[in-house]
């Protein structure tokens, strides 16, 4: 074997939720051509296996476990997944952990309906903003994580995988205090302050003697293997990539708190921004907190600085800061979440999914890093103030690809480093925020950061 790592093999049946799948989805899913799905599934459930891994490179559980594999069996009463050489930190005497059984079946779940359903059926139209739009819904609803008659009650947290013990802390008081008022988690599914908040969560909600707690995780494929899904995750869904995963979160949830992070963190936030800053959206109940504890107030207010300079004053109205007062925090939040049930009522929309959120084309069509693409981003003043934070949305997610997503990587490798141009002045504060990134190590866990990006003044 290639590894030094522990590995067993063991066959798994699903619990609940997952039974059957179709002989087209178990061809694709063992296809192990360069269109099939084999490698993809291979390295989505290497991720779930390795549940808990402090490494965000997403070539070490590759080079660890080079032995994995995985094959979907179909039998006469349900379907059965078959591990070779796989990860033993995820079973306890030979027996695999339940919680990561149960989302090893939600990655089957949704690259099997992903790639038969969602890409191919002809049942959506993907260039389409109604289309997309209703791709995500059928996505989360074949997920599960779609709830009715349940009161708007579930806060989005966003923040950095990469982040100091004293952040994690405050974002596990900031969780706590959502669960005490009764709210559900939302997050990115990783570690650091996507898993903080849940686990602090669980704390109140066993206090408050509270069942059916949601701990609900939003990934996709090219940030899984970077981002591990953290043990506390009790749905798991794997999006078809970073926009679809974006407007899955505004739909979903009621509210958003954003940690301290990195340049992920910063791209959610002009993403969030740019949506919110439509005009279509003028109307909009949203919530959105920044908090952090005190060590933090400079991160924010570089961002809110960035904020201010590139999209206007008034993209500050927007979202409060708040540093160091995670009860606060959550009174916040909550009462925000009551305005939005209110909102719902009037315009007579769904608790669970807000159809009445306007997501532009520009916002959901799929973003390829390359170095082309990065070079014609359109980093400039004369344009509406929504249009430039999509764009800048996107040069963040270049970046984020060049940091943890494995065909970025190569690329910058061959080619060098990315090209990002602009406005002077939004290239200066591009320039400063990232360098505030690298020297308050926000980029990355694994090793010394060698920037990815090359900012042209």
């Amino acid at each position: 074997m290639s590894n030094e790592s522990p590995t067993l093999n063991a066959q798994i049946s699903p619990r609940a939720g997952l039974d059957i799948l179709s002989r087209e989805e178990i061809t694709r899913l063992r296809d192990i051509s360069k269109g099939g799905l084999h490698e993809l599934l291979r390295r989505c459930t290497l991720a779930v296996l390795t549940t808990g891994s402090e490494s965000d490179d997403p070539r070490a559980a590759q080079e660890r476990y080079g032995d994995y594999d995985i094959e979907v069996l179909q039998l006469d009463r349900g379907i059965r997944l078959e591990l070779r050489n796989a990860p033993a930190s995820a079973f306890v005497d030979g027996e695999i952990v339940r919680g990561i059984s149960d989302l090893l079946f939600a990655v089957v779940r949704d690259i099997a309906y992903t790639a038969c359903e969602i890409n191919v059926s002809n049942k959506f139209d993907l260039h389409n903003s109604a289309g997309i739009t209703s791709a995500v819904f059928e996505i989360l609803r074949n997920a599960r994580v779609l709830r009715p008659n349940i009161d708007p009650n579930l806060v989005v947290c966003w923040g950095g995988h990469s982040i100091g013990r004293e952040v994690y802390m405050y974002t596990k008081k900031v969780g706590y205090e959502l669960g005490l008022r009764g709210l559900d988690i939302c997050t990115g599914c990783g570690p650091g302050a996507m898993k903080g908040p849940m686990k602090g969560a669980t704390i109140a909600h066993a206090k408050q003697r509270r069942t059916r707690n949601r701990y609900i995780g939003i990934t996709e494929p090219g940030i899984i293997a970077a981002e591990s899904p953290n043990p506390i995750v009790n749905q798991l869904v794997i999006m078809p990539d970073i926009e679809k995963r974006l407007e899955a979160f505004v739909r979903l949830g009621h509210g958003i708190i954003v940690f301290p992070g990195g340049v992920g963190t910063a791209e959610e936030i002009l993403y969030l921004l740019g949506l919110l800053m439509h005009p279509s959206n003028a109307d909009i109940v949203m919530p959105v907190i920044l908090t952090g504890p005190e060590s933090s107030a400079g991160y924010f207010e570089n961002i809110d600085r960035f904020i201010r300079l590139t999209l206007g004053e008034g993209a500050a109205g927007y979202y409060q800061i708040v540093v160091n007062d995670a009860e606060h925090v959550a009174r916040s939040m909550n009462k925000g979440i009551h305005q939005v049930r209110e909102q719902r009522v009037r315009e007579k929309d769904s608790f669970f999914f807000n159809w009445s959120l306007t997501v532009p084309l520009p916002f959901q069509l799929p973003f390829q890093p390359s170095h082309h693409a990065m070079a014609e981003l359109k980093l400039h003043r004369d344009q509406p103030l929504h249009e430039l934070a999509a764009d800048l949305r996107r040069a963040f997610s270049g970046i984020v690809a060049g940091n943890v997503k494995e065909p970025a990587m190569s690329a910058i490798e061959q080619h060098g480093p990315f090209s990002v141009s602009g406005d002077v002045e939004i290239m200066q504060a591009l320039d400063a925020l990232l360098a505030s990134f690298v020297d308050q190590r926000r980029m990355k866990i694994s090793g010394e950061y060698r920037p990815c990006y090359r900012v042209v003044r």
